[in-house]
């Protein structure tokens, strides 16, 4: 099609709208994006009809609107950039020495870092919908894997770890993107995947923070993989150590939690009776029978109920002169006394009530002996 052609064209798609454009140079070959022909169907071109006349008042005449073909043709381009883009990235695969491989699950074991607090279809409802969805129409995307380390013939699972439980539910051999990674970038590809897929909860992503760092990985890294600044890889580390690990399990990931409600939980911890409360609650068979979500509030709740010794509010009582004035001001919590005298009172009353008190104390040790 020559340049006029062209331009006769585009003019009958959109009118008299497009306003004239000196012709431009032809593109170098190296800017051409290599598509065969029978790559792209041909878009019918509407009929060129005559340009409406203007209005008697000199006003413009309104833009057409894009036709039909138009869109399509737009359609068309953008699948057939985004399918270039994944064949490159597949070039680029098998230029690097990547494959996809049918491998059998037996010979596959999981990351050597965990970052799930649920398997299977325990706290995790929508693995039924993979397992079904992978039963009707096949797995669609292949999971990452490395050789072992030390094992030969065996692979490691870099993500994909639900696809990898699916594909062993169904009893089928697993697609899997084989890569030569070491630890590092493991942990990179685990963290990412799981970044952009957004379906670890925040109490997932702070226990796979603390095994990392268990592990000596360096922070740097770790807060690459989780996608974190350093101030929030500092809370999620607070809150993986602040809460026992059994809590934590037997919580399971409590998607609904969110980062603030487990920072009270953090808290919650600080006193003294908390492990002994979480113990008994987790205990409880109402706590086993709900969801995570749930047994996240039951603990939550459980802890933040005042006890009985601090629910006693302190109230001061007054000690009374003969003529019913007070002389000091009496308070009580558990073992600590605290007497406060008023300013007027005689200092010698002061020795003298502290020699008493000696001699009592004594007196009732000698009782109890």
């Amino acid at each position: 099609m020559t340049g006029r052609d062209r331009k006769n064209s585009i003019k009958a798609l959109f009118g008299d709208a497009i306003a004239p454009t000196p012709a431009s140079p032809p593109a170098p070959a190296s800017q051409v994006p290599d598509v065969k022909s029978a790559d792209v169907q041909p878009l019918p071109l509407k009929p060129s009809t005559p340009a409406a006349s203007a209005p008697s008042d000199g006003a413009a005449s309104p833009l057409r609107a894009a036709s039909g073909a138009v869109k399509a043709m737009g359609l068309s381009l953008n699948t057939i950039a985004r399918e270039a883009e994944e064949a490159r990235h597949l070039r680029q695969a098998l230029e690097e020495g990547e494959r996809v491989l049918s491998l059998p699950t037996s010979r596959i074991e999981a990351s050597f870092v965990s970052d799930r607090l649920t398997a299977g279809e325990v706290d995790d409802p929508q693995f039924a919908e993979l397992v079904e969805s992978m039963r009707e129409s096949g797995q669609q995307v292949p999971i990452l894997v490395r050789p072992h380390p030390s094992e030969d013939g065996r692979f490691q699972v870099a993500y994909g770890h639900r696809r990898l439980r699916a594909a062993t539910a169904l009893g089928i051999e697993v697609k899997a993107l084989v890569r030569n990674l070491t630890d590092d970038q493991l942990v990179l590809a685990q963290g990412k995947e799981n970044a952009e897929r957004r379906n670890l909860s925040f109490i997932e992503r702070a226990v796979f923070a603390r095994t990392l760092v268990t592990r000596g990985f360096d922070r740097r890294l770790i807060g690459d993989a989780l996608a974190v600044q350093k101030s929030e890889l500092s809370r999620l580390l607070q809150v993986a150590d602040g809460i026992p690990e059994a809590v934590i399990r037997a919580i399971g990931p409590a998607p609904k939690a969110g980062r603030e409600r487990w920072m009270k939980l953090v808290e919650l911890f600080g006193t003294k009776s908390a492990v002994d409360l979480s113990s008994d609650e987790i205990g409880r068979a109402t706590f086993r029978a709900a969801d995570t979500d749930r047994r996240f509030e039951l603990l939550l709740a459980r802890l933040a109920r005042p006890t009985e010794t601090s629910a006693a509010k302190v109230q001061p009582s007054e000690l009374l002169a003969p003529g019913g004035r007070a002389f000091a001001g009496y308070k009580r919590q558990g073992r600590v006394v605290r007497i406060e005298f008023s300013k007027d009172v005689d200092e010698a009353f002061l020795d003298a009530l502290s020699e008493h008190v000696r001699e009592a104390y004594a007196a009732h040790l000698k009782a109890n002996k």
